[in-house]
């Protein structure tokens, strides 16, 4: 309720008749509004009461009344008796149903209850109504908790001359916020003007929980206050707007895990398909090994080693080559060198036999160069020396290769020496 927004008479319940007054007033603004007014300090033993209308509650708890006054300094009336005042009461009672009537409540402390005592800062004389200074004085007061479904305010004068300027009817809220990624709605404030009241909050669409539960707390202020648990942005979905939005991720970007971070370029031969993207799509011909981050470019399978050196000694051979012109834009190339035996015009070939040793390895060659040994004499062979990386076998094709064709020479001999000695009689 705000008395200042009325466009009529306000009409509120006097009792006496004869002690509140209702009259046109102006604000600071000098906006006509409606007042009343009481002045009644030359008779004693004054009890003036005056009752606002019924003020539904609305679910508050607690109830704030910010009054706007004004009080004559009793010392500057003329001839004034001793019961003169400069203060009135605030009280208020409360109802399910607007029924009360000029005589109920009844007019004293029970049933209403008292709010305080209301003092002015500063009251005005007579030489301040010559130069038309209006010394207004503003105080709130609350009170609570209420728990029907509306009450009345009452002030009571008991021998002052004052004006009631304004009153103004409030409830505190803390108002509807996102904060720490979560949405906290519009929470009444307690019944008392230090309780906390609890709001749980639900996490911002395309977020999710990280710590949980996720609360604030609403004092009586009106003030949200001490946070607790968050959500964050979900993978795929970057924060903006001051983190009270989760955005999809932009065509062309990505975002692999959860947390505030923001949405990444997609890395060097991948793509995504759509907004929102958890990863990128490598581009045909390109490849993501099973271990490599999803920010690390997409690479692709080696080309050929170059250079093949082939050095045949008798059944036995060593290979040397040089690194393939493209790597794939990887740093994981090894070698793998197979062995193929072959009849005499090459047109078959079939693998060697486990007989045939490689040193240090056939697979998975880390240097450009093998030896191989145990060959058959008199043979014909192929050895391809392929290149892979750590794509490879992503790859629907056979790795890239360098052949070398090569014919063993007659095998080395054995030769085993025997001495024989004869035992001799000593008499031939």
């Amino acid at each position: 309720m705000d008395s200042t927004t009325a466009t009529a008479e306000l009409g509120w319940t006097a009792h006496p008749p004869s002690g509140w007054e209702e009259v046109s007033g102006y604000d600071e603004s000098m906006n006509t509004i409606r007042t009343y007014q009481v002045c009644n300090v030359f008779e004693a033993s004054q009890n003036n009461w005056l009752r606002t209308k019924y003020i539904k509650r609305k679910g508050a708890k607690r109830i704030h009344v910010e009054m706007k006054f004004s009080v004559r300094d009793c010392s500057s009336i003329p001839n004034v008796p001793g019961s003169c005042k400069e203060t009135f009461n605030l009280y208020y009672y409360e109802s399910n149903t607007d029924s009360a009537t000029k005589i109920t409540p009844y007019w004293m402390e029970n049933p209403w209850i008292k709010v305080d005592t209301i003092a002015a800062d500063e009251s005005f004389s007579q030489v301040d109504l010559g130069g038309r200074v209006m010394k207004i004085n503003t105080e709130v007061r609350s009170f609570g908790p209420v728990s029907k479904n509306g009450f009345y305010l009452a002030f009571q004068d008991y021998g002052g001359c004052m004006s009631l300027i304004a009153v103004r009817v409030f409830y505190r809220m803390c108002p509807l916020v996102i904060k720490n990624g979560a949405i906290f709605q519009k929470t009444l404030s307690g019944a008392e003007s230090t309780s906390l009241v609890v709001a749980r909050g639900t996490c911002i669409p395309n977020a999710e929980e990280v710590d949980v539960p996720i609360k604030l707390y609403c004092n009586g202020d009106g003030e949200w206050m001490v946070p607790i648990g968050r959500c964050m942005c979900k993978a795929g979905y970057e924060s903006v707007e001051n983190g009270t939005v989760c955005q999809g991720c932009p065509s062309g970007s990505f975002k692999p895990n959860q947390g505030d971070e923001p949405c990444l370029s997609c890395p060097i031969n991948s793509r995504t398909t759509s907004e929102g993207a958890t990863n990128c799509v490598c581009r045909n011909k390109y490849y993501r090994a099973d271990t490599d981050p999803l920010d690390m470019p997409c690479t692709t399978t080696p080309s050929a080693p170059l250079g093949v050196i082939s050095s045949v000694n008798e059944t036995a051979l060593n290979l040397e080559w040089s690194a393939p012109h493209e790597t794939g834009g990887r740093e994981d190339v090894v070698y793998n060198v197979i062995c193929k035996s072959c009849n005499a015009g090459r047109s078959t070939c079939t693998r060697c036999g486990d007989n045939v040793q490689f040193v240090p390895r056939q697979l998975g060659l880390t240097e450009p160069h093998v030896y191989i040994s145990d060959l058959l004499a008199h043979t014909q062979y192929t050895f391809e020396i392929q290149a892979v990386n750590g794509v490879s076998d992503q790859s629907p094709h056979p790795p890239q290769f360098a052949a070398v064709n090569i014919t063993t020479n007659q095998a080395g001999r054995k030769c085993i020496f025997l001495i024989c000695v004869q035992e001799c009689d000593e008499d031939v």
